[in-house]
Formats: structure tokens, C-alpha cells, sequence
């Protein structure tokens, strides 16, 4: 798990296959994702890489269910019964499978926006300020999901945040100042 602080989201949709740099490359899993045409980059990002947005960014009219599997919906593949069971018990949502967003609480609706993430089981999951909208409680609930989701799935994460206490949860902190690196620390 990384943590960026300081830094704008900017990086992170850069990183996301979201904006395209003005210059340079970026490779995730041996692929230069600009070099993809907007359509398979679109695939690309689908597949291999996870966001969480502050905000959850979840389908008002899907339930809990279906916002969690429509990465793979959106690819034509369902995922085995299991492995969505796995990720709606991990994210302690049992009893909420059936609920639309706007009768789950927030911490909730950010869990489900997690499951939605790892559903692709996604080389790399990309957060920005994850628990910038929830209490404290929530708050470590949400990082101790992604602290564990990322040792189970073997993922990267890189986390964008502001709150100190949560950038000592992660193994490496990158501080970033006016769009440059102003340190680089290894916690773990």
C-alpha cells in the first residue's frame, strides 16, 4: 500500500488511464496504456485497474449486487457465485445485498464502491481519499478493508490522502509538494 499526500488527483487519473499525460509513458503489467487507442484502453482500465472515488460514484438504480459486479457486466462475463459472496462477506454487506445506494449509509456505499473495484481482481487499485466523507470509525474500517484486500489479492494500491494517520497505515509514503516529489519514505 503507497500514500500520496499533497499531491492533486491529477496524478492519479494519469495513473488510471483517465487523463492522458502531455509527455511521457505509463506502464502497468508490461503495457504502455497511452499506447492503447481509446477503446482498448478503455478494456484496460476495466480490467486491470480499480478506482475509489470520495465520493462512490455508485448506479442510483442498481442494487448492492449489481453495482459490485458491474465492472464485469460491462464485459459481458459474470462473476462466479462465490467469488461475489466472498467479496460482499469481506465487505460485511450480507444483509444489504438487495439495497439501492440511497438506503445504505456511507461507509456502506464506499464499501460497495471497494467491492466494485476488486471484482476484476484489478493488478491496481487506485483510491483517492477513500474516507474523506466518513467518520473515524468508518474511516479505519474502510483502510483496514484495503490494507487487507491488498495483501489477500496481491494488488497495489496507491492511496491519495491528506490525513497523516492514514498514510502511517501504508508500507511506502511518497509526499508530493507543488507536483514534485518532496519525499520518498519506505514505512515497512
Amino acid at each position: 500500500m503507497e500514500h500520496l499526500a499533497h499531491g492533486k488527483s491529477t496524478l492519479l487519473h494519469i495513473l488510471g488511464g483517465v487523463d492522458r499525460p502531455s509527455s511521457g509513458k505509463v506502464w502497468i503489467n508490461d503495457t504502455d496504456i497511452y499506447s492503447l487507442n481509446n477503446n482498448d484502453l478503455a478494456i484496460f482500465r476495466r480490467r486491470q485497474i480499480g478506482l475509489i472515488y470520495q465520493f462512490y460514484n455508485l448506479i442510483p438504480i442498481l442494487n448492492v449486487k449489481e453495482n459490485i459486479e458491474l465492472p464485469l457486466l460491462l464485459d459481458g462475463k459474470t462473476a462466479s457465485k462465490e467469488k461475489v459472496n466472498d467479496i460482499i462477506k469481506t465487505l460485511g454487506l450480507e444483509n444489504r445485498i438487495t439495497h439501492l445506494p440511497n438506503q445504505l449509509s456511507g461507509g456502506q456505499q464506499q464499501r460497495v464502491s471497494i467491492g466494485r473495484s476488486l471484482i476484476n481482481e484489478p493488478s491496481l487499485i487506485l483510491a483517492d481519499e477513500p474516507t474523506g466523507n466518513l467518520d473515524s470509525k468508518n474511516s479505519k474500517e474502510i483502510i483496514d478493508l484495503l490494507k487487507f484486500s491488498n495483501q489477500k489479492y496481491k494488488q497495489t494500491l496507491i492511496m491519495i490522502t491528506h490525513d497523516q494517520n492514514i498514510a502511517k497505515e501504508a508500507d511506502r509514503i511518497i509526499t508530493i509538494d507543488d507536483g514534485k516529489i518532496k519525499n520518498d519514505e519506505r514505512v515497512r
